[in-house]
């Protein structure tokens, strides 16, 4: 059985019932590529909150990271809604039954939903700016500078990023095939034109000529 480190690159990883059954979940209905990801992503986000002294939730940033991509997988994926947004609902229904408050439930929630929002993610409270900040830091390598030599081989020896620059996409993609309509007017829709031969995108200037008004 694997053990997890209790600290990675000063961070410590927490250790709480609440991580602990998250952890579970990531692990139960992820994959391996996307739990080193998740993990990964909290270890940047909380690397950045301590280095710019930003008072955050350990625990429930852990929770965001942990779910932050599971709409991906078919445990959690719906039809017809955004995979962020499948996402955020898992993470809500797991809490709930912890008693947590519904502000509480609401900010993993935001996290969630809107870490792949830039330009609006990071106005918002420190657990979903720090999400969107370890998330993009993982898949774009935005703050790359920030990050010191050692804390980033300490990280990647832990949760090796195994060819992730190739496997990320159609990682992506495979969460989200069956409901392309989902993807416009979010960066997604990027992804579908990489993948998808003669994507069509739908157009927002189109959306507005073709609408019911006479003028």
């Amino acid at each position: 059985m694997h053990v997890e480190p209790k600290v990675v690159a000063g961070i410590k990883i927490p250790d709480s019932t609440i991580a602990r059954q998250a952890t579970e979940l990531l692990r139960e209905h992820g994959t391996a590529f996307l739990y080193n990801h998740s993990i990964r992503t909290f270890l940047f986000a909380s690397l950045n909150g301590e280095q710019k002294k930003i008072e955050y939730d350990p625990e429930l940033l852990y929770v965001s990271a942990a779910f932050h991509d599971l709409g991906l997988r078919p445990h959690y994926s719906s039809p017809d809604k955004r995979f962020e947004i499948d996402g955020a609902n898992a993470a809500r229904d797991f809490l709930k039954g912890h008693g947590l408050s519904p502000q509480v439930l609401q900010l993993v929630w935001d996290a969630i939903a809107l870490h792949t929002s830039p330009g609006i993610a990071e106005h918002k409270e420190a657990e979903v700016a720090l999400l969107n900040y370890g998330v993009a830091l993982d898949v774009v390598g935005r703050g790359y500078e920030q990050l010191s030599e050692s804390d980033r081989e300490d990280i990647i020896k832990q949760y090796p990023r195994t060819d992730f620059k190739k496997t990320i996409i159609p990682t992506f993609f495979e969460g989200f095939k069956h409901k392309t309509d989902t993807t416009f007017g979010n960066m997604n829709a990027d992804i579908c034109a990489f993948m998808i031969p003669d994507f069509q995108r739908k157009n927002f200037c189109d959306f507005i000529l073709q609408s019911p008004w006479s003028e």
